[in-house]
């Protein structure tokens, strides 16, 4: 059996012998040739160069050809942000201050920004490992791509214009239906809809706005007859069955969401789901012994094996040692093998001491933000908005910091904190907003409160 027709399998919802494998590897896979994310995401030879030795190392059932949520935004006009080691970030969003919906004029076309670039690399992938790989085609979802927009007025908008809203993600469906056609037509077999902000809102939220929008864009995914993937960031818990309701092919979950746990909901409605190795304390900083322990650890702890997809838990970070990936790999392909050699390892943790505020004796407000990065976490990067736009209502009044989950440092204190879920925003040391972005009336309530505390 060809690799791609084992994950075409666990999409169909077919009882499958082994589970199927898919490295999120976006600008990770600059990295095994030498490029820089700005490079490999603006260069159409050298990210066709960086696939290929994905597909050569990594061994996968199935691989994306581009990783970058910002795609689109930059057609429509957002100003970007560029980093040698992630994806690029939104810098301005053009409907900010200026509440319209965009005519359908708009929408952009196969010759709209790094498109052109983006759909010559897929038709090359589809001719050099397509027989063998089964590809994926990312969109942006309608959410982010409205909070790409918007800005973070977005989530207010939620509460104040209800209508709004409804208009402006009815517009960015359409554009998600155009862009899906065009990475059909270049040949991707799986379109995968990347929404992390859907982790943000609250379940009536989303049967609010999202419901609507994204089954009509799943329907039109199915009717090209090429497979749908939902991907979520962050802790979408609370909002896996509804997510479901949609009616996905397959479901993919990072670190924040207890697989085992979210597999039982996705078994009621015979949807696969795909994760959730973690991106920075397994893959970023374990060794190669880490990462295959995870795996088979994580496939002995689901006993059906049926509509199971194992991946990282979101796009893999840049600096990834590559033995690691190779062990991941190793750990899905011979479990058996694997499991054996590993019987007697036992991971050695660092004993890093961090420093906690002495959150009784502030001279002022502290804003915590714990993200996993707000350069490449779209969640992370609006929680992390939020707090920046306080920061500038209030001025010296309070101070902001942000705790990037990238650095072993930052991990330790995540755990002393007790830190839930990744995005979390704390003020004076308590948690204030774990997963939900909050309203810039909610933040300066919250600040507020905290002034009076204590005593400023």
């Amino acid at each position: 059996m060809r690799p791609k027709e084992l994950l075409f399998k666990a999409l169909r919802h077919e009882t499958i012998d082994q589970v199927p494998w898919v490295p999120f590897a976006g600008v990770h896979a600059g990295r095994l040739k030498g490029f820089d994310a700005t490079e490999v995401l603006t260069d159409e030879n050298k990210l066709v160069e960086s696939l290929l030795e994905v597909n050569k190392l990594y061994k996968p059932h199935g691989q994306p050809v581009v990783f970058d949520l910002q795609i689109e935004a930059e057609c429509l006009g957002c100003e970007l942000v560029w980093a040698p080691k992630a994806p690029p970030s939104v810098k301005t969003h053009p409907l900010a201050g200026n509440m319209v919906v965009p005519c359908k004029c708009t929408i952009p076309t196969p010759e709209s920004g790094r498109l052109r670039m983006v759909l010559s690399t897929m038709r090359r992938m589809k001719a050099e490992v397509g027989d063998t790989t089964a590809l994926y085609g990312l969109i942006c979802g309608p959410l982010t791509l409205a909070s790409h927009l918007r800005g973070n007025d977005i989530f207010m908008d939620m509460y104040d214009d209800e209508n709004y809203v409804k208009e402006l993600l009815e517009y960015c469906e359409d554009v998600a239906k155009h862009m899906a056609d065009y990475y059909i037509e270049a040949g991707m077999d799986i379109i995968a809809v990347v929404d992390p902000l859907v982790s943000q809102i609250s379940a009536s939220h989303f049967t609010d706005f999202m419901s609507e929008p994204y089954t009509h864009l799943l329907d039109h995914i199915r009717s090209r007859n090429v497979f749908s993937s939902f991907f979520v960031c962050g802790d979408a818990t609370r909002n896996i069955e509804v997510m479901c309701k949609t009616g996905p092919d397959s479901i993919s979950v990072d670190e924040n969401v207890d697989l085992i746990a979210a597999k039982e909901i996705t078994d009621k409605y015979n949807i696969a789901i795909g994760g959730n190795i973690p991106l920075t304390t397994v893959m970023l900083h374990g060794t190669q012994q880490d990462n295959m322990k995870y795996v088979v650890d994580l496939l002995d702890g689901i006993k059906n094996k049926k509509n199971l997809i194992i991946a990282p838990g979101c796009d893999m970070p840049y600096d990834i040692p590559v033995e690691n990936t190779v062990g991941v790999a190793q750990a899905v392909l011979f479990t058996d093998d694997v499991r054996e050699a590993l019987k007697n390892y036992k991971a050695v943790e660092e004993d890093i001491e961090v420093e906690l505020p002495d959150y009784k004796s502030l001279k002022r407000p502290l804003v915590e933000v714990f993200t996993l990065d707000s350069a490449t976490c779209a969640a992370c990067t609006y929680m992390m908005n939020a707090a920046s736009l306080a920061k500038e209502r209030f001025g010296d009044r309070i101070e902001v910091v942000e705790y990037k989950f990238t650095s072993k440092e930052n991990i330790a204190r995540c755990k002393k904190m007790g830190v839930p879920n990744l995005p979390s925003m704390y003020i004076n040391g308590q948690l204030k907003f774990r997963s939900l972005i909050p309203s810039n009336d909610e933040l300066n309530a919250a600040i507020e409160a905290a002034g009076k505390e204590l005593g400023r």
